[in-house]
């Protein structure tokens, strides 16, 4: 592949965010040493642009600015231009997403726009859009390119002392191990106090508009009220989880959940959907109907299960990263209405009416003169207004739905990003194999499974991960967070069912997580492993942000895995990434959600159950085990002819019957070999 020359050079990358500027008149060069040597040879200053397929603004600027042959000029004369997929390189994304916070004390986003000095990758200016006409109260995008340029060459002394100053800021944003603090559940409460008071009590979710699902938010809730009943906590999550179920920013018609909504009523998303959103969510409504009992939950999971196998699973397993907001250059085009359109698909007077009352179509407009579907009035309600029976009502309802998704099956698509990312693939993986535990569901278990052989033998390469890969294509070494959520996955997986082959993968990509990635020195564990390449910066994240901290979620699967075992290893790294993580544990807790789960469980151990039966006798037990909400239960159904390592040899079958080993931390009770007897214990520990 050319690289670091002059002309486009895209056209050669796997990315689909890539391969959409491949032809614009932008010599665009991917990260890489030859574009990088390419600046420090001419010593012009590096334009780095870094977005995603899926982004609407993304594409916006693109279309105004670099497929304009004179905004391109410029940009080729000026600068080495460097287009980043931020989905196939988070760490340069968490490095300059944290440089532009420091740079202009504001958050980041897609597209970012950087500018960075040729020698050593310094940003010395910083955005994110720019249009290319005055607007918004901003300059030109060539306006930005000439000034930079200008200071650039005149203000270099001004740029080196910022920039000096900038890798100081970054440096000591990295927090180091105190061994001598005293772990507590006092940020349990803390970030309890902190969602209750920016909680918004009327639509549910957080904050104002634009509003965001913040899953971790919503988990912590939920098992902040499963450690402390009887307050408020689960009906927030739950009042949350509804409002999104029957808002906009919810697939009526399709399932699965778009990025955020644009108001604080959940109606008007932004409408691209992300996998890493889903599995989350499809884990939180599973949780959800297990607390409450609601259908809405049951269904709404379902749906979301559905569309992940109809539309995001390669043929090969894997699952894909993203649909696109925009179809022919409109966003939200294939998913909205008119009543017009509505009434052309629904040719029953009585069946259209019921729809419209329920979907909000006798209403005003809601984007750009058209209708996003939402729940606008309870089916009960509509039905009796209409005076029809509440089953005729319901199957009506559900007719109308197929009919018209089968409709809207026949408009143009969105454009799929099938990038195959590892991390995102843990997720999903995750939330499939919860559903298709708590619902009986066969086909999602083999659904994850089949995700779960995909990354073993398409990004299991020479005993180490790789991050992603798109048409057969894996590369891209893998990051923390692809070790950490794969390591939750397979764990949720056999959950479901056992399998000898995934738990010692589990426990191969744990050992290469504590060599690879773990600071030994100052605890924790680092973005990238030990040989990365070297970069600006190795960030060692402990917030969560779109998606969970990897650290915690390292610790979390660590913990757990450390009481499965009785690998004190294990346990000490967990304790380790909590004592170096604890400053900003106790500045925000509300913002590290996946670190509080790791720090609940090593404080206040769960139940750990291992079942040992025939095939038979397995499903009973293994049932009883999993018929409440208990998170922090951690429960493997092995059979009794599986092949277990030696780690596991303690959890032998009994000579006759099903046998259950009940652990919380290192504190282990006699077997249990009489149903009964399990019956009891798992009564009292609920």
């Amino acid at each position: 592949m050319m690289s670091g020359t002059q002309g486009n050079q895209l056209k050669h990358e796997t990315s689909p965010y890539l391969l959409q500027h491949a032809d614009n008149p932008v010599h665009w060069q991917a990260w890489n040493a030859g574009a990088l040597d390419l600046a420090r040879r001419d010593k012009k200053p590096i334009l780095l642009s870094i977005g995603y397929s899926a982004c609407h603004w993304c594409h916006v600027m693109a279309h105004e600015s670099f497929e304009d042959e004179a905004t391109a000029q410029l940009m080729n004369q000026l600068f080495v231009n460097i287009k980043v997929d931020r989905e196939e390189r988070p760490d340069l994304d968490k490095i300059y997403q944290s440089a532009f916070h420091l740079l202009t004390g504001r958050s980041g986003g897609w597209p970012l726009t950087m500018f960075l000095m040729p020698d050593d990758h310094a940003p010395f200016f910083a955005g994110t859009y720019f249009p290319n006409t005055p607007r918004y109260n901003m300059p030109t995008f060539q306006d930005v390119l000439r000034g930079v340029a200008q200071s650039f060459v005149e203000r270099r002394a001004d740029i080196q002392q910022q920039n000096a100053a900038l890798l100081r800021a970054l440096e000591e944003s990295q927090s180091t191990l105190d061994p001598s603090v005293r772990l507590t559940t006092d940020p349990l409460g803390k970030a309890y106090e902190f969602l209750e008071r920016s909680y918004d009590v009327v639509q549910g979710g957080f904050g104002r508009a634009p509003k965001f699902p913040h899953p971790t938010h919503l988990e912590r809730l939920l098992r902040h009220d499963a450690a402390t009943p009887g307050g408020d906590a689960a009906e927030m999550a739950l009042h949350t989880l509804r409002m999104m179920a029957r808002g906009g920013i919810n697939d009526q018609l399709g399932g699965g959940f778009c990025r955020y909504s644009v108001d604080v009523t959940w109606t008007i998303p932004h409408f691209e959907k992300m996998l890493y959103d889903n599995g989350p969510l499809l884990s939180l409504y599973c949780d959800a109907w297990q607390v409450s009992g609601d259908s809405l939950f049951r269904d709404t999971a379902l749906a979301t299960a559905a569309w992940v196998m109809r539309e995001m699973q390669a043929p090969d397993g894997g699952y894909y990263a993203s649909l696109d907001a925009d179809t022919e250059g409109e966003e939200g085009k294939f998913y909205v209405w008119t009543p017009q359109s509505v009434r052309a698909v629904l040719k029953d007077a009585t069946q259209y009416a019921l729809f419209a009352r329920v979907s909000g179509l006798e209403g005003p407009a809601n984007f750009e003169h058209q209708w996003n579907l939402r729940v606008s009035e309870d089916l009960a309600t509509a039905a009796a207004a209409l005076h029809l029976a509440p089953d005729v009502a319901e199957r009506s309802l559900h007719a109308a739905r197929d009919q018209l998704f089968a409709a809207r099956e026949q408009r143009v698509r969105p454009g799929r990003d099938e990038k195959i990312i590892t991390s995102w693939n843990g997720l999903m993986i995750k939330g499939m194999a919860m559903a298709g535990r708590l619902f009986e569901r066969t086909d999602f278990i083999h659904s994850a499974a089949q995700a779960l052989a995909f990354a073993r033998h398409a990004l299991w390469k020479d005993g180490r991960l790789l991050a992603s890969c798109k048409d057969g294509r894996a590369h891209l070494p893998a990051y923390l967070d692809d070790y950490a959520f794969l390591i939750d996955a397979i764990l949720e997986l056999l959950k479901a069912r056992w399998n000898d082959a995934e738990f010692n993968f589990a426990l191969q990509l744990a050992e290469v997580m504590l060599a690879q990635f773990e600071d030994r020195e100052r605890g924790g564990f680092f973005f990238t492993a030990h040989d990365h390449e070297r970069l600006l910066l190795r960030p060692k994240p402990f917030h969560d942000d779109a998606l969970p901290s990897g650290n915690g979620i390292a610790a979390h699967v660590l913990v757990r895995l450390g009481h499965v075992l009785g690998e004190v290893r294990y346990l000490r790294a967990a304790e380790r990434t909590l004592q170096a993580a604890w400053h900003d544990i106790n500045a925000a807790p509300h913002a590290c959600n996946a670190l509080l789960l790791a720090l609940d469980d090593l404080l206040i151990p769960g139940q750990t159950i291992v079942l040992r039966g025939s095939a038979a006798e397995l499903p009973e037990w293994q049932a009883l085990c999993a018929q409440h909400y208990t998170p922090k239960r951690l429960c493997f159904a092995i059979p009794k002819d599986a092949v277990l390592p030696d780690a596991l040899a303690r959890y032998a079958p009994a000579p006759h019957g099903a046998i259950a080993y009940i652990c919380s931390g290192t504190q282990c009770l006699p077997p249990i070999v009489e149903l009964e007897q399990l019956v009891e214990t798992v009564r009292a520990a609920t």
